[in-house]
């Protein structure tokens, strides 16, 4: 498995800061947006301990919709949604500050779907994973969707044209700080996932999200790429979203269905400036805040890296027959 890191030679790399984004060195137009076609914002890492970046990023998101003309029927959140303490748990403080108030049910008006990062699964005073799972329970009329660590939906929810299959992809080993899956939930959910993938599906697109990235520019996941490619392949996978690197990145593999992309550029501090050889061809590797659309439509899926000054960092189309072009 170790040769997964070195076979191929990244493709079209586009590296860059901040700094030379704010420096008009890049093209920030934003290709066409469909204000017919069904949206949604995603992002991750973003419940920093100093949220500045987070409000930038989530100011951003408000004026991009409002600029476009578009309203997201939902926001999507990859993983680490709390770093540090969340004293009080389902009411701790942050909940307000960091989600209902940052995010405001005025703006973005549809569900919050959330899955589990590393972070979440900390101990800080109790437990942060717990306190996202019961918190809907007790805030009713949250717009925060975490039903289950792994569980599946069906977008927009009328005339459905996607399956989503959020997934949790901390298999890492416990320890006396932060905890992980169990040997029985991550049976159980590889068990789940398999028989998710038989039932027959009649929507145009399967999209599955998890916290952590088979593969990315910080290197590739020997471990989640045993658990899952082989399933992404077999069913086709139109794509697969998540954060965990801080940064923003697509990537594609010669004869693979799927399509990875990170975004992990929701507000917390960004990962260091370093390239390390992935097995996947980099079309798009952004040093930056960030979020990113994703528009569906009958004809197509357009994916959107939205950097957190408001201009359009990358894009491309997938057919639902699998075909992509960077637009």
């Amino acid at each position: 498995m170790a040769s997964l890191h070195s076979r191929r030679q990244f493709l079209q790399t586009f590296g860059f800061s901040a700094a030379a984004l704010l420096a008009g060195r890049f093209d920030l137009r934003a290709a066409s947006v469909d204000p017919k076609a069904q949206h949604l914002f995603l992002f991750g890492d973003w419940g920093a301990v100093l949220p500045d970046p987070q409000l930038q990023v989530a100011r951003t998101m408000a004026s991009y919709m409002e600029g476009q003309g578009i309203r997201p029927a939902a926001l999507l959140s990859l993983g680490d949604n709390f770093y540090g303490q969340m004293d009080g748990g389902v009411d701790c403080p942050r909940w307000k500050t960091q989600f209902e108030d940052t995010y405001p049910k005025s703006q973005f008006s549809g569900p919050c779907y959330a899955l589990l990062g590393n972070h979440d699964y900390s101990v800080e005073p109790a437990g942060k994973a717990e306190a996202q799972l019961a918190y809907a329970a007790a805030h009713p009329g949250t717009r925060w969707t975490m039903p289950a660590k792994w569980y599946r939906f069906e977008f927009p929810q009328e005339r459905p044209l996607v399956t989503f299959l959020m997934l949790d992809s901390n298999y890492q080993k416990a320890t006396a700080e932060k905890l992980s899956l169990t040997e029985e939930e991550r049976s159980a959910q590889a068990q789940w996932l398999k028989a998710e993938l038989a039932k027959p599906r009649t929507t145009k697109y399967l999209i599955i999200c998890g916290h952590h990235p088979l593969y990315s520019n910080a290197g590739d996941s020997v471990k989640l790429i045993g658990e899952w490619d082989a399933l992404f392949r077999e069913q086709a996978a139109h794509l697969y979203f998540c954060g965990h690197i801080h940064d923003l990145e697509h990537l594609e593999f010669d004869g693979h269905p799927t399509s990875f992309v990170v975004s992990g550029g929701g507000g917390t501090t960004l990962r260091p400036n370093e390239k390390t050889e992935s097995s996947a061809q980099n079309r798009f590797n952004g040093r930056i805040h960030g979020f990113t659309h994703l528009e569906i439509t009958d004809q197509r899926l357009v994916v959107r890296h939205i950097g957190a000054e408001g201009g359009q960092l990358h894009a491309f189309t997938k057919s639902p027959q699998g075909a992509v072009e960077i637009i």
